[in-house]
């Protein structure tokens, strides 16, 4: 997503920084100076003020680069969930595969969602599924109904999960990557022990749901805690919800 470029280019840029300024307080002999005087930067003097205080160039460079990193490394900009774009161009749902609307496993691997084919769930009925253990990386959910599935300890990174139904669902130790659950039903939800890094859940409806020791990102928690459904309890674990997501 574009957000993601964006977050991958701070980072770069934010290393270069601090590589610039570690290498720009190393002193040089008059030798290297003569043959590259561009390297000197250290004996410019530079002028603060008006007043008469003067500092050299490294004396400035390393605190304000090592400031622009941490800017650029924790600005907000950087923690967005690759669901948090607003249009995406889905393709048609092909009807005509009679086995679309199945579970399956990805023997690739998750890290970059990748499969061999298009992973799209779109408008299926997979209500009381079990989908324990199972790896549905780049998965494509919109209309769908997964009420009561069980997801224990599944892998979905870089899911496009919005609005379906999770109802009573179970993500026990489960692991949502890079996911966005944008306008689903998340009602009574157990998303106890989960990693949610990166996972937006926008617009999508928690009451109920349990966050017992899940990992969220402090970015994402501020949101979640925004979340005007993130109220009630878990009937199954007896957990209050927004205690839960430690709001």
């Amino acid at each position: 997503s574009l957000e993601g470029k964006i977050a991958m280019s701070r980072r770069y840029l934010a290393l270069l920084v601090i590589c610039v300024a570690a290498t720009s307080g190393f002193n040089l002999s008059p030798t290297s100076c003569r043959l590259q005087p561009r390297l000197c930067l250290q004996e410019r003097p530079v002028k603060l003020s008006d007043s008469t205080m003067v500092a050299t160039l490294p004396d400035v460079a390393m605190p304000l680069s090592v400031a622009l990193s941490l800017s650029l490394l924790l600005s907000p900009g950087s923690a967005l969930a690759d669901g948090d774009t607003e249009k995406f161009k889905l393709p048609p749902i092909d009807r005509s595969n009679a086995a679309r609307c199945t579970l399956k496993s990805s023997a690739i691997g998750q890290a970059n969602a990748a499969r061999d084919s298009l992973f799209d769930l779109r408008e299926c009925d997979l209500r009381n599924s079990n989908a324990r253990g199972m790896d549905l990386s780049g998965v494509i959910l919109e209309g769908t109904a997964l009420d009561n599935t069980d997801f224990t300890e599944a892998q979905i990174s870089k899911g496009y999960l919005h609005s379906s139904s999770f109802v009573g669902a179970d993500f026990t130790n489960a692991v949502v990557d890079r996911g966005s659950f944008t306008g689903s039903n998340l009602q009574q939800v157990i998303f106890k022990n989960a990693v949610l890094t990166g996972t937006s859940f926008k617009d999508a409806d928690v009451e109920g749901a349990d966050f017992t020791d899940a990992a969220i990102g402090d970015f994402d928690a501020r949101r979640l805690c925004k979340n005007p459904t993130l109220r009630g309890t878990n009937d199954k674990t007896g957990v209050d919800t927004r205690e839960s997501a430690g709001c």
